[in-house]
């Protein structure tokens, strides 16, 4: 069983920045989504275990940065020029053997942590 849990999250003015970690175990691909209130949770972003690529949806490209830590057990989302539309609960989630085609759905991750709020102000 894998427990991941997600940090970080708060209150930040629109174009600020915020890191979020999740404590990951060693050897899963990992996920970021978030939910804003009445909506369906989203695909963020993704990092795949084997070799490290990385995928982002649309909205954060360019904004986002998916990145893991050197003993591989923390995955971050640095959060750049944050919007008010990016306020949303976000969660991590992990996979041992998650498809390539399946890194961007929800269905394809076993694992999901707690979630922590991230809220931006206009």
């Amino acid at each position: 069983q894998v427990q991941l849990v997600e940090s970080g999250g708060g209150l930040v003015q629109a174009g600020g920045p915020l890191r979020l970690s999740c404590t990951a175990s060693y050897g899963y691909t990992v996920g970021w989504f978030r939910q804003a209130p009445g909506k369906e949770r989203e695909f963020v972003a993704a990092m795949r275990w084997n070799g490290g690529a990385t995928y982002y949806d649309d909205s954060v490209k360019g904004r986002f940065v998916i990145s893991r830590d050197g003993a591989k057990t923390t995955v971050y989302l640095q959060m750049n020029s944050l919007k008010p539309e990016d306020t949303a609960v976000y969660y991590c989630a992990a996979d041992r053997s998650i498809i390539l085609s399946s890194l961007r759905l929800v269905r394809g991750y076993a694992y999901w942590g707690q979630g922590t709020q991230v809220t931006v102000s206009s």
